[in-house]
């Protein structure tokens, strides 16, 4: 590996470092888990295999600053230094974006001069599920 990339992921290392460290320090969050009920079984050898199918799939990921409604006669009158308004106040948090689908929300960070994200919150499987209706 070259320097510059152990470089890279020595920076990246401390900032998630300093995340966790800054979590610990803050009140801790309540989460409501799911109860296992017995008759739920472990998975089996056909089941692993299935899950790592799809392991493997490669899925688009992408953070949305905002969106905007222009006309194309708008859009064609747009060139070097124009500014488009988006539908976000400047300092809320992204959106991130599975293949589409909103799964978390977070903010832009800065590490050796690369832009990252840090999660902020994450929707869950239950609010995912009922988007897709």
């Amino acid at each position: 590996m070259s320097k510059d990339k152990d470089e890279d992921l020595s920076m990246w290392d401390e900032a998630l470092d300093e995340q966790a460290e800054a979590k610990s320090a803050g009140s801790a969050e309540t989460v409501e888990l799911e109860e296992l009920t017995a008759d739920e079984s472990p998975i089996t050898g056909d089941e692993k295999r299935k899950l790592d199918a799809i392991l493997d799939i490669p899925v688009t990921i992408s953070m949305e600053v905002g969106r905007s409604n222009i006309s194309i006669r708008n859009l064609l009158q747009l060139n070097q230094g124009s500014v488009v308004e988006l539908d976000r106040v400047a300092g809320e948090s992204l959106d991130v974006l599975v293949n589409g689908t909103l799964i978390a929300h977070g903010e832009v960070v800065v590490v050796n001069d690369k832009f990252g994200i840090r999660l902020t919150d994450v929707v869950s499987q239950v609010e995912r599920i009922k988007k897709l209706k």
